[in-house]
């Protein structure tokens, strides 16, 4: 190789890769948008690689976006995986795109490479990335390998299961960042093999952009939100079922004479979303997801939701009441978990998915404008993005770029 092309390629050279791969809802792909924006803001050379559906413009100017083939998993179950077009993935769509990320690895040679969620979860994506870790461990340097990680893990049924995440990641990665605080939500309460891996793990806080400038609201519709109950069901894949109990639970409640506004993601299939908002009364407005949300609920009376990460973050950071229906389809157990532990310190109001219905999310309501008042102080740190990068910063500044060579930024050590 000339001299030219070797240059040619030191010019491409990332600092991080981000992976991302969301196979059922959008709240995976939101936290790495807003990893990757910290990560740029940092000064960090980032290309953002994801595999699942595409959800539109990421606000991701001046980091390179990579979309893989999509891919989705059929339904709550996760069992069966399948491409744009709804056809299970072959050994034929696994190999292109194994060789597509395989090649975007070599052209880039990132010095860290940061993969969301696997190998606690996302083990159908295995016929890509252990071939992945694989070459960046041969590389001269080697990459790093980092595991970003949510606060709370979905605890397999299988013991065996558990055992392989934990060998794996002993095995293949070098960091483990958990977007949590360990004051409020410890990562072995969901996974107690985790305490095996403390020398490789650092609490980041929660990942979320509270506290920064809100996004401008929709020109054509600058007043949203204000008064309002705003309901959301994320992505939309499994949110259905909670749409209906809210049209259902409207009438019977202090607040069926406000606006409400329902909001539903792109995960949604068409005709299911029009059947949802021609059951809609006038004053009733039904809705794709819209990238003002932040802002709405600031303005709101109430939220209504699930129990996702990103969500209940910005239901926190807006301060205003919030009842959530925690997702609990196939083996999920995060929501749950995260929105009991709210709710036990007085931030929230949780209706259990089980026997939901118009009924039981009114009396979830009239609980939620029944307390003296919504507890504002935060819960938990919130900084998570931010701290992210700095200690990958620190990590890459280190002389050796290794994690044993960096100081500890765990929140745990005072950081």
């Amino acid at each position: 190789m000339n001299r030219e092309a070797i240059e040619g390629m030191a010019e491409e050279r990332c600092d991080v890769m981000l992976y991302v791969q969301h196979l059922l809802g959008i709240g995976h792909i939101r936290r790495g948008v807003v990893l990757a924006r910290a990560f740029q803001r940092a000064g960090l050379k980032v290309v953002f690689v994801t595999g699942g559906l595409p959800i539109g413009d990421l606000g991701l100017p001046g980091v390179e976006v990579v979309q893989l083939p999509p891919a989705r998993a059929q339904d709550e179950t996760f069992a069966v995986i399948v491409d744009a077009q709804d056809r299970p993935i072959d050994e034929a769509w696994m190999a292109a795109r194994r060789a597509q990320l395989l090649d975007l690895y070599r052209r880039k040679r990132p010095r860290v490479v940061m993969i969301e969620l696997y190998p606690f979860g996302r083990r159908k994506m295995r016929f890509e990335l252990e071939p992945l870790v694989a070459e960046a461990r041969r590389a001269d340097p080697p990459a790093l390998i980092a595991c970003s990680l949510r606060d709370i893990v979905n605890r397999p049924e299988r013991p065996e299961k558990a055992s392989w995440m934990l060998e794996t990641f002993r095995r293949d990665f070098d960091l483990l960042y958990v977007h949590g605080d360990p004051a409020f939500f410890r990562i072995e309460t969901s996974f107690p093999e985790a305490a095996a891996l403390s020398e490789r793990l650092h609490y980041t806080g929660y990942v979320t952009e509270a506290g920064r400038v809100l996004p401008a609201p929709k020109a054509d519709d600058p007043e949203a939100g204000h008064g309002e109950v705003i309901v959301s069901v994320g992505g939309g894949a499994v949110g259905h079922h909670l749409v209906e109990a809210a049209l259902a639970a409207r009438p019977l409640t202090a607040l069926a004479e406000i606006p409400w506004r329902i909001l539903i993601g792109p995960n949604m299939p068409e005709p299911e979303y029009r059947e949802l908002a021609a059951l809609a009364p006038p004053d009733v407005v039904v809705e794709r997801a819209r990238s003002d949300f932040a802002l709405l609920l600031t303005r709101a009376r109430l939220s209504i939701s699930q129990a996702g990460y990103n969500t209940i973050m910005e239901v926190l950071a807006a301060g205003l009441p919030g009842v959530v229906v925690p997702f609990a389809g196939g083996t999920e157990t995060e929501q749950t978990l995260r929105a009991e532990r709210l709710a036990a310190e007085g931030y929230l109001t949780v209706v259990d998915e089980q026997g939901l219905s118009g009924e039981t999310l009114a009396a979830g309501i009239a609980r939620a404008l029944g307390k003296p008042a919504t507890n504002t102080r935060e819960p938990f740190r919130m900084e998570g993005a931010d701290e992210t990068a700095r200690h990958l910063q620190a990590v890459l500044a280190a002389p050796d770029a290794s994690p044993a060579a960096t100081p500890a930024t765990s929140l745990e050590q005072g950081a």
